[in-house]
């Protein structure tokens, strides 16, 4: 008898995971399920507790879900990659294992492990999948078969081939035949914070459940809602698409059961092009491997003088710059775990382009503190913002937050919500508080800017322009 191992990674669900149905594919086989923490390598990533909660949750849900059909998953703890590859040799070799499935991570480090652990399995057939994207790298690139670099042209090649046939998506395996699997106890050793399991979904069958929901009632309507922070007008599947509670097909199919022209520009259209954008920044993170690297997408980029204030740093990640948006914003990342995607873009450029500080520092304060976290969308929203990544946008696009706010958040509904010291103050005022007080002798328990945004551009220019020609 053969059999088959199934190597879970970044793919925490039984429905639509490729590695796994291929693995159960033969009723004759005997399948187990494997997944190994490394709490070492998640240090150095910067995990944020509250995704490690949530990964958790959902390690625990997967187990139990696999116990019911039978599959045993065999889990260990060990200090990083290259441990964990140990690892997984040598439980094949405890068990007898004849086939390894998984599916593709698209990361410099994890592609180099897989690479080298399957030359090590000689005896083992080793079988990976393409499974966290709707289309593989490789499969939409340009004329002269090269990867693109701005989007749109990338959405717009896309879309085409979706249209020439959808992605399918696997069942769920059947029960398998044998005795009855007893779930163990499942511990890391890495430190967790609690979440909102009524904002994010703790179970698979939760996250389809909101996935349906939103298709229904929130997706037609996405482009009208997303931008307004005080309207819960986005999926708030993130995570779960990060740590692979769903697949991106299965999102695409139920978003064309529900919205059937979304494909066509129609409603859901919009939701659609956000599920291309993380396509976008996988499959270009496959061809541009330095991306995981902490380096520029445009190279003349890295020449750009970045100021190193730690007090102007902290006062971002606190919440204190004296910009509502931006502080609410912030706020609202490090009480929950996550922060409205029209925010970031905001908190992003302000933390660059006002403050001129490293794009690179504030990526990785995003990780330490996000449930959603992923390196290519998290690496391509900084790099976005930041005018060193793949946009058809100049450097000189520069946010100015006081005018998002007013624009995005017109009554201070989302700002009061995280920033009770201004409740006081008139909604016309709110975003710029301090001339209110100064106006009316009032003193407010809140900071005053500490930038001047139309200073901090001018410098951010000449920055960006003294690099350019260097």
């Amino acid at each position: 008898m053969s059999t088959h191992l199934v190597w879970f990674r970044a793919d925490l669900r039984i429905h639509d995971n490729l590695a796994l149905a291929a693995a159960c594919r033969s009723q004759n086989a005997r399948v187990l399920a494997l997944f190994i923490a490394t709490p070492q390598q998640w240090t150095q990533h910067h995990m944020a507790p509250r995704q490690a909660a949530c990964l958790y949750a959902h390690l625990t849900d997967l187990q139990q879900q696999l116990a019911d059909k039978g599959i045993p998953l065999i889990y260990a703890q060990v200090s990083d990659f290259a441990a964990q590859r140990q690892q997984v040799v040598q439980i094949c070799d405890q068990h007898d294992v004849t086939h390894l499935f998984y599916n593709y991570q698209y990361e410099f480090n994890e592609q180099q492990r897989d690479r080298q652990l399957e030359r090590e399995l000689e005896t083992v057939v080793c079988q990976g999948f393409d499974d966290s994207v709707m289309l593989p790298p490789g499969s939409v690139m340009t004329g002269n078969h090269e990867m693109y670099k701005v989007f749109t042209p990338f959405k717009n090649a896309y879309l085409r081939r979706l249209k020439e046939g959808l992605p399918e998506c696997a069942s769920a395996p059947a029960v398998r035949e044998g005795e009855k699997v007893v779930p163990a106890t499942l511990d890391f050793d890495y430190p967790q914070q609690a979440f909102d399991r009524d904002l994010f979904p703790a179970s698979e069958k939760a996250a389809i459940a909101q996935l349906r929901r939103f298709c229904q009632q929130g997706a037609g309507e996405y482009e009208s809602q997303r931008d307004f922070p005080a309207i819960e007008g986005t999926s708030r599947l993130s995570a779960c698409l990060a740590l692979g509670v769903l697949s991106p097909r299965q999102c695409l199919h139920r978003l064309l059961v529900e919205q059937p022209q979304a494909l066509e520009g129609g409603p859901g259209a919009v939701w659609l092009n956000e599920l291309i954008w993380r396509e976008f920044y996988r499959h270009l993170m496959t061809y541009h491997p330095d991306l995981c690297k902490y380096r520029p997408f445009i190279r003349w980029t890295d020449n750009v003088s970045w100021q190193h204030d730690d007090a102007l740093l902290e006062a971002w990640q606190t919440g204190q710059t004296g910009y509502p948006i931006v502080d609410a914003a912030m706020r609202q990342l490090n009480g929950t775990g996550w922060m409205h995607n029209r925010l970031r873009m905001i908190t992003a450029s302000f933390l660059v382009k006002d403050l001129l500080i490293d794009w690179r520092k504030g990526e990785r304060y995003f990780i330490s503190q996000l449930i959603d976290g992923d390196l290519a969308a998290n690496n391509g929203g900084w790099q976005w913002a930041a005018s060193t990544g793949t946009d058809a946008a100049p450097y000189f696009r520069i946010f100015n937050p006081t005018t998002q706010g007013q624009k995005f958040d017109a009554s201070g509904e989302f700002v009061r919500r995280w920033l009770p010291e201004l409740n006081d103050v008139p909604d016309k005022a709110l975003h710029e508080p301090w001339i209110w007080a100064d106006k009316h002798g009032v003193t407010l328990d809140y900071p005053r800017p500490v930038v001047d945004h139309k200073q901090a551009r001018v410098a951010t220019l000449a920055a960006y322009e003294a690099a350019r020609k260097a």
